[in-house]
């Protein structure tokens, strides 16, 4: 009898952010779920930094809580600070993040994955794909176990053909510590698929209690910290605090000294790294005019003494990295507990994709996560739960999920990956996306809790939250707008605060578009302040913006309006582009490698020009 006799609706690979939340969504739906993993006690393992979130990260948390995804619910429970970053901006800049206990983080990770329906698990290296014609069916393992299964989502991370560098030294390995995964590249490969190599890093850790804070810049969270689900998820209650320290001159001598013993100079490493988080080598030659650069000093939990020094990512050897800390502010007597170093690896250009995450080449076979060429846990665990949707709804016959990039920063990063490819790992930005003042990290719940709640994935509560949110902000915003402030009630709020006094009455919700008023301060109104007293933080949050920013709104839904009507031109999956005479032969060539399935698709592959869009246009009206 076979060690596993049942035969899955979803097979995942991989236990990492991406593989936790594909099994989570893909079992939440009701599919058969099995969770394939070289290591159980790696489940949710934070393999770089111990944080959440970030800038744009922190909305693709906030939009995986919204969905249903379990990793705002995570870090949430496992929070040891949180921050809301570029407050001093305007609301499409405001970005959640969390410092997280790391060992926390993973086991919460795993609890919540246990007590899942529909899921089980299984320890061992995928070595291969079963498959019957160009249809996946299941996989087989390192010990020849096959798992059988209508679909498979692959979210290998770092450990396909795993190589690490420290200095000279290299090994095979997806993690310190942990073996590289190998035949899926090679098999994948040989089924047509192209691949290449990406290349990450991570920074020393070392023993906190060899570290002087008093040399350092202390960094604590918010007076009132928030949390990224829109669940009754604990608060924090109290913080630990993170600090600064800064290289210097000296620090930058003595790694030059080991430029020469760097793979990341000497040529053994040849494959692209991250531009926004690269090693503290490659920042000292690239910035040559600085003299110091900034260090962040993170504790790796409540309990724990381990701490990540995040900015000096490096894989010079271990001897140069630990002289050059030591003349570091506050590091003089630094003991390291593990070195930094770089880790080479297989990923898959994402143009060999659909939008749905499913392979063109591999019918029911997903890719999820840094094997589509990104960075970052909030990009994979956001890919990875799509996987997981699709991966439910195709096999049962049901509509395709997909994102819009006017509906979410998950829509933004799949539509980037799918339709311009990545040669360096892809990191999500605010910038990346064009209507981001409609995609901020506070209405997530009110643009995505109604459709997962219809794909049965969010539950009855979390629609009833939003549907509560949304009246409550509605009451609010109608009351501003309703409600007139003569000149001898809102004049000397006005000229407290450096604002031109009025002559007249006005709506309150005018005084609101002014830069220099806010809810807070009109709640000094005695009527405004007690009608604030029926509404919670995020209802008048809510309204402030709707209010404040309401002709920046407006005008980025006009522009979404003028994409959805490009996007309704659809192509046909099998259109013969070769067949446009008139088209430039590039425009041929990447039109028939990404099959674009409409025009606004279309447009928004890297290096189409606007002629190429008009003879495609011209063609179709045909």
């Amino acid at each position: 009898m076979s060690v596993i006799s049942e035969k899955y609706d979803v097979i995942v690979v991989g236990a990492g952010h991406a593989g936790c939340e594909a099994a989570a969504a893909a079992a939440n739906l009701g599919s058969r779920t099995i969770l394939v993993t070289m290591n159980m006690q790696t489940i949710g393992q934070m393999s770089c930094n111990p944080a959440m979130g970030g800038i744009a990260k922190g909305q693709i948390v906030r939009e995986i809580d919204a969905l249903g995804g379990y990793s705002g619910i995570i870090a949430d429970k496992s929070a040891i600070q949180f921050k809301m970053l570029n407050l001093s901006k305007g609301p499409a800049m405001w970005s959640p993040r969390t410092q997280n206990d790391r060992m926390l983080f993973a086991e919460e990770w795993r609890l919540a994955l246990e007590q899942t329906p529909n899921l089980d698990f299984f320890q061992d290296m995928v070595k291969r794909l079963i498959l019957v014609g160009n249809r996946v069916a299941g996989v087989e393992t390192s010990m020849g176990v096959k798992i059988y299964g209508k679909s498979v989502i692959l979210t290998n991370g770092t450990f396909l053909n795993g190589l690490i560098h420290i200095g000279e030294k290299q090994f095979g390995g997806g993690r310190m510590g942990e073996p590289k995964a190998y035949g899926l590249t090679e098999q994948l490969t040989d089924l047509g698929f192209d691949a290449g190599r990406m290349k990450t890093g991570t920074p020393p850790r070392v023993d906190g209690r060899s570290l002087d804070y008093s040399k350092m810049d202390e960094q604590i969270g918010d007076d009132n910290p928030l949390k990224f689900s829109y669940l009754d998820t604990p608060k924090l209650k109290e913080q630990r605090s993170c600090y600064i320290t800064y290289t210097n001159e000296t620090v930058h001598d003595i790694l030059r000294e080991g430029f020469e013993r760097s793979p990341m100079f000497n040529g053994t490493i040849q494959s692209t790294g991250p531009r926004y988080c690269p090693s503290i080598e490659d920042k000292i030659n690239r910035f040559s005019d600085r003299n110091r650069h900034q260090l962040f000093v993170e504790p790796e939990g409540w309990k724990t003494v381990e701490i990540y020094v995040n900015g000096f990512n490096s894989s010079l050897p271990e001897e140069i990295q630990a002289k050059a800390m030591r003349q570091i502010p506050g590091f003089e007597n630094v003991k390291i507990f593990r070195p930094g170093y770089a880790i080479e690896y297989d990923y898959f250009p994402p143009t060999q994709l659909k939008h749905t995450l499913e392979t063109k080449l591999v019918e029911n076979l997903y890719f999820a996560g840094q094997i589509n060429g990104t960075t970052g846990y909030e990009e994979a665990a956001g890919q990875g739960l799509m996987a997981g949707i699709n991966a439910h709804n195709k096999i049962h016959g049901k509509e395709e999920f997909v994102l819009s990039r006017d509906e979410a920063y998950i829509g933004v990063l799949i539509d980037d990956l799918i339709t311009k490819g990545t040669e360096e790992p892809y990191r999500m930005f605010t910038s990346r996306a064009e209507y981001r003042l409609l995609l901020r990290q506070d209405n997530a719940d009110i643009r995505l809790t109604g459709k997962s709640y219809r794909l049965g994935l969010a539950s009855e509560e979390r629609m009833r939250r939003v549907e509560e949110k949304l009246e409550n902000s509605q009451k609010l915003e109608n009351f501003l707008r309703d409600l007139s402030l003569k000149p001898n009630v809102i004049n000397p709020i006005l000229e407290a605060n450096e604002s031109n006094p009025v002559d007249q009455a006005y709506k309150a919700s005018q005084f609101l578009t002014r830069p220099n008023i806010d809810l807070q301060k009109l709640s000094e109104i005695s009527e405004i302040g007690n009608e604030l007293e029926n509404y919670d933080a995020e209802a008048q949050q809510q309204a402030e913006i709707n209010i404040k920013y309401k002709g920046y709104i407006d005008k980025e839904r006009e522009n979404v309006d003028k994409l959805k009507r490009l996007e309704n031109i659809k192509i046909p999956a099998e259109f013969d582009f070769s067949q446009i005479t008139s088209l430039s032969s590039e425009a041929k060539q990447k039109f028939s490698a990404i099959k674009p399935a409409s025009i606004a698709q279309a447009s928004r592959i890297s290096g189409i020009s606007p002629a190429d869009i008009n003879v495609l246009l011209i063609y179709l009206n045909k």
